[in-house]
């Protein structure tokens, strides 16, 4: 028993306490102590002027260029999806992919509370419902299990179709989020979805230069999205993406986003609704010289969390670390504190010292607009948003 009272002891002493003060200092001296330290922001180090130039000179800055094939070429190539389809931004271009599965006003879609809510915002421009399920504690992404005790308990299926007991609708596609970059149990998700004739789409807007299992997140679903927006490891100012395997997908997203014109050389010819969300050339300019950068900065990103991780081992805060069978590109790093008046306080005091440091989303099932919509137990969802903080995550120069 002193045996044991001694090791307890010891391990109590490990895990100490540390000032909000001197947390903000170190988080100052990873960046230089610069006056204001920004939460996320773009890099151009490499060839962004130049091509801007190529792309101005040669005066196809809109949707027509070269530009927009070379993005779409290179994101082929380093996720390993057979087809990408450049977009305006990463919203429209999880709207375009929740059209490809035919979800509409008698439809539902699974997806989860903490996430940004553009998630959520993309279901509800095809009018159809959300069911927020919990995450997983360890990787703040869509739980597996709380999928399947949901969809056991409440759904049945018939002829192929996933049906809802309680509202009597299909349940036609699930939305996960690879969130602030780290993948979810994507695997187990897509087999569950497999099960019920569920549409799987990947929403991994934060998660470029992520992989689960050696594939990249993003290519386990149907489909899979992504965003360039100016807070995201590369940006095209804004920008976003959809990537599939399947050739018939890949060509009706790259119409639908072309505002469904049938293609002739001065005909102006449409045969559905379509819409005006193809990525301009300019922004694809940018982005092919941010492609360039990408691992790169995916590097020196991995080097920022270490240094995080090794500040926080040894305190009462935990610093989230990539999953389990993950490479994560570590987009926005993240702690938990024990409780929220400490996030509260670290918040306000880090804030107020030019720190920019951010909470978690409002649960999306709190908000206005998706308070009345279907959700599970929650419990985890919850936890987290009481406890957890992103820290300045930006590439170091």
């Amino acid at each position: 028993i002193p045996k044991v009272k001694n090791i307890i002891i010891f391990h109590m002493k490990k895990i100490k306490s540390q000032t909000n003060s001197e947390i903000i200092s170190f988080i100052k001296s990873i960046y230089k102590n610069q006056k204001y330290i920004a939460l996320h922001e773009p890099r151009f180090t490499g060839n962004e002027k130049k091509y801007l130039k190529e792309c101005v000179d040669s005066s196809f800055v809109s949707t027509v260029g070269k530009f927009v094939q070379i993005v779409e070429n290179k994101i082929t190539n380093y996720t390993g999806a057979k087809y990408a389809i450049a977009t305006s931004n990463g919203t429209s271009a999880l709207h375009i992919a929740l059209l490809l599965a035919e979800v509409g006003s008698e439809n539902e879609v699974i997806t989860q509370p903490l996430t940004f809510v553009a998630t959520c915002n993309a279901i509800r421009y095809c009018n159809a419902n959300p069911i927020f399920l919990d995450v997983d504690k360890d990787t703040m992404g869509l739980s597996p299990k709380a999928l399947k005790i949901f969809l056991r308990k409440n759904t049945k299926i018939k002829n192929k179709k996933c049906i809802n007991l309680n509202t009597k609708k299909v349940i036609k596609a699930c939305v996960p989020m690879h969130t602030y970059g780290h993948p979810c149990k994507i695997d187990e998700i897509k087999e569950i979805c497999d099960e019920h004739h569920i549409t799987l789409i990947e929403d991994s807007a934060e998660s470029l230069g992520s992989f689960y299992k050696g594939r990249h997140t993003g290519t386990f679903g149907e489909l899979g999205t992504i965003s360039f927006n100016g807070n995201k490891v590369i940006t095209a100012g804004g920008g976003g993406c959809i990537i599939t395997n399947k050739k018939f997908l890949a060509e009706k997203a790259k119409h639908l986003t072309t505002t469904a014109k049938i293609q002739h050389k001065w005909n102006y010819d449409h045969d559905m609704i379509g819409y005006n969300y193809r990525m301009p050339n300019l922004n694809a300019a940018l982005l092919v010289a941010q492609l360039e950068k990408l691992n790169e900065y995916l590097k020196n990103k991995r080097f920022i969390a270490q240094k995080y991780e090794n500040f926080f081992q040894n305190l009462d805060i935990k610093f989230f670390k990539e999953p389990q069978n993950s490479k994560s590109n570590y987009w926005l790093n993240s702690i938990i504190f024990t409780n929220k008046n400490k996030k509260d306080k670290f918040l306000k005091d880090s804030n107020l010292n030019g720190v920019v440091t951010r909470p978690v989303w409002i649960l999306m099932n709190k908000l206005p607009m998706f308070k009345y919509h279907q959700k599970g137990n929650l419990i985890n969802s919850e936890w987290l948003f009481e406890r957890v903080v992103n820290l300045p995550s930006s590439v170091q120069l």
